[in-house]
């Protein structure tokens, strides 16, 4: 039984990524599946590829194969003494014709002691992958997982419920429409997985999943952070002097705010748990920046009460360094 490097025959380094794992094993996978590929030798080309994704894929049986991988090997080289421990399934290669990479063999005891009874039986996430049939050797292998981007409202993320979607397949260009479900309190980059609306699989496979990326719309009022959302609260000169209390939107509708008295632009309110929500736990908070606003146009009346203002006011907002001489 020959070593085999199972990083080498995907094409990957040995720190590499599952998803970087996943690509590699799709595009290996597509390219020498017998149904494909007639060439001498792709089909253990396959099933080698095979193996390698089933082991690799999981991160438990990844962790044994990196720690005890080495030492098979050396053992395989040093002419079939086994390593210490191991005398009671070294030679034992025993299988069952129906696991999927075994090619009538199916992995041996060596890999049902180190990765679980399961492997050498075939789970059931394990059938997923590619596997041949023992009549008539029909080949089959799952369909891909296929991803979209889905933009939403920051009020659709928030609150969730239902969307319905068109989507266009990209190999046949085809439109289909979804329903979808979205989970209250989505937030951008997390994706929502549609079971068996990816790709179609191969001699009798599985589909695929339909992976929806979630990117949230620019809000014309709030800016999202984590689960923080920040804003502006338009106030006068006189509010901002005098104090007031205003109204100020929220996700969950208005709601009133004072503003303290001598409040400047660039001041900061907190509305503890007003921000975006965490189905998992509390709400964010909403900062409400104040921005002090001045008409545009005054009236002659205002005009005159702004001229008295200036000058009996003896304030200003200016360090005295920066007055002019």
């Amino acid at each position: 039984m020959e070593f085999k490097d199972y990083y080498s025959v995907l094409g990957v380094a040995k720190n590499a990524s599952q998803e970087e794992i996943q690509r590699a094993y799709r595009k290996l996978a597509r390219k020498y599946h017998p149904d494909i590929n007639k060439t001498s030798g792709a089909e253990d080309t396959f099933k080698d590829i095979g193996e390698a994704y089933e082991v690799l894929k999981d991160p438990e049986k990844r962790a044994k194969y990196d720690r005890y991988g080495a030492a098979w090997k050396a053992a395989q080289q040093g002419g079939g003494a086994p390593p210490p421990g191991y005398e009671d399934i070294w030679f034992d290669l025993g299988g069952t014709d129906d696991f999927m990479f075994s090619g009538g063999s199916g992995f041996s005891s060596f890999f049902e002691q180190l990765f679980g009874a399961a492997a050498g039986r075939g789970t059931a996430q394990g059938r997923r992958g590619a596997r041949r049939h023992t009549a008539g050797a029909q080949w089959s292998m799952p369909g891909t997982d296929q991803e979209a981007r889905l933009a939403l409202t920051l009020e659709e993320a928030a609150h969730g419920g239902e969307r319905e979607i068109s989507l266009s397949s990209p190999t046949t260009g085809q439109s289909k429409t979804y329903m979808v479900r979205i989970p209250q309190g989505i937030r951008p980059g997390q994706r929502i997985r549609l079971a068996g609306q990816g790709e179609k699989g191969i001699g009798g496979g599985p589909p695929g999943d339909l992976y929806l990326m979630v990117e949230i719309l620019p809000h014309p009022i709030f800016r999202l952070e984590d689960r923080d959302l920040y804003t502006t609260v338009p106030v006068t000169p006189w509010e901002a002097a005098l104090g007031a209390e205003v109204t100020l939107a929220t996700l969950d509708g208005a709601v009133n705010v004072k503003i303290p008295p001598g409040s400047s632009s660039g001041r900061t309110i907190r509305l503890k748990g007003k921000g975006f929500p965490d189905p998992r736990g509390s709400a964010g908070d909403l900062y409400a920046e104040i921005s002090i606003r001045v008409p545009e146009t005054l009236s002659g009346e205002e005009r005159r009460l702004f001229e008295q203002l200036a000058k009996v006011s003896r304030f200003t907002p200016r360090p005295a360094r920066y007055e002019r001489k």
